[in-house]
């Protein structure tokens, strides 16, 4: 399924919208992160909205031609009874609706320093989205799982050649996830956004959505469910949005990125604006917690010597929008920065943890503006 007119105009590279299209349309397009595969970023002024065209987009391969009349999911594996599911049978069993945030995993990576591989997202790789479709948890049910099935592989229909380190020729996206959180409730198969249906960028006809998680388990174009009797260990479970663990007992290991971590982002004001000296500005921004609701936010007018509290709380996996008023009474450089805490306790830190490698970045950015 290739992108259609209407979404290449709508995610249309700021060099081309220059030319007049953005004045038309009002708005501010999609920040190009990678032309092909098409990378596209929400820009901070669009954050958390509810149109699905200001929705960040990630593609590891080029867009798969689907039919969507012609479509089928196979469930296969450790099962009972393999099955074959078009879409029609899909929208037969019982539907349900969930707002739920979705992050890629390397969100922030352009505030790495040293600078690390992988798209340089900054704050924009993360959005809440209204999904409907039906609990996975059901479809395995009618698969009838055989004693002892472990992890889920979700297959998609995307593919291509990773050269470093270097795949056995083209492979699908996938990603395995627990058998336990493909049963929750926030685990669907999933064919509308924001009550419409999905677009090929979005991975129409049929996706995934594992809330809480970082988006890379949200697999897209899929096409495919392997139940199995292990852990998975496929490329993008291991060489590829895996961190470093250390046991007490036992040496570092690898192992899958999962939970989306909480954090607090500034939108107002960007990074590099100047404000005006002695006079009243509002700091503003969002904050998420994956499977976890958000407690408290809290923000700093001074680097994070000193911190108070704003009024921010929401549900699991859902986002909240903060606002605080400061008063800028010094003139020169001043740093600005906001941070999280869930509702277990965890609070962004505000260094980070290189085990993480290039995935689940929360730790605390500043940012820098000007009082004049």
């Amino acid at each position: 399924m290739k992108l259609s007119r209407r979404e290449l105009l709508k995610s249309a590279p700021a060099v081309a919208v220059a030319g007049g299209l953005a004045a038309r349309a009002g708005a501010e397009p999609l920040i190009v992160r990678m032309e092909q595969p098409r990378n596209l970023e929400t820009p901070l002024s669009d954050l958390f909205g509810d149109k699905t065209d200001k929705f960040f987009v990630r593609s590891h391969f080029a867009v798969p031609e689907l039919d969507a009349k012609g479509f089928k999911l196979t469930v296969e594996g450790h099962v009972e009874n393999k099955l074959e599911l078009t879409l029609a049978d899909l929208k037969k069993m019982e539907a349900v609706s969930r707002e739920i945030v979705m992050e890629c995993a390397g969100n922030g990576r352009v505030f790495l320093v040293p600078q690390a591989r992988g798209l340089q997202w900054g704050h924009g790789a993360v959005g809440q989205a209204k999904w409907t479709g039906v609990p996975l948890g059901a479809v395995l049910e009618r698969a009838k799982l055989k004693a002892g099935a472990g992890d889920v592989v979700l297959v998609g229909a995307d593919k291509g050649v990773i050269a470093d380190p270097a795949t056995p020729g083209a492979i699908p996206f996938d990603r395995g996830i627990p058998l336990a959180k493909a049963k929750k409730d926030e685990t669907l198969l999933v064919w509308n956004m924001n009550d419409e249906a999905l677009t090929a960028s979005h991975g129409a006809p049929l996706r995934a959505l594992v809330g809480g998680w970082y988006g890379m388990a949200s697999v897209k174009w899929l096409t495919r469910i392997v139940v199995l009797d292990k852990p998975h260990t496929g490329f993008w479970q291991t060489f590829d949005y895996s961190h470093w663990e250390r046991p007490q007992d036992a040496p570092p290991r690898l192992v899958p990125v999962t939970a989306i971590q909480p954090k607090a982002v500034i939108t107002t004001p960007e990074a590099g604006a100047t404000i005006p000296h002695n006079k009243p500005h509002v700091l503003a921004g969002w904050a998420w917690a994956g499977e976890n609701g958000v407690a408290k936010v809290e923000v700093s007018t001074d680097g994070g010597a000193t911190w108070r509290d704003v009024p921010a709380k929401c549900e699991p996996f859902k986002a909240v929008k903060w606002q605080a008023n400061f008063l800028p009474e010094k003139k020169g450089p001043l740093k600005l920065v906001a941070r999280c805490t869930d509702d277990k306790g965890t609070t962004q830190a505000e260094k980070r943890d290189t085990d993480r490698r290039t995935y689940m970045i929360n730790h605390l950015v500043p940012v820098e503006v000007t009082v004049k």
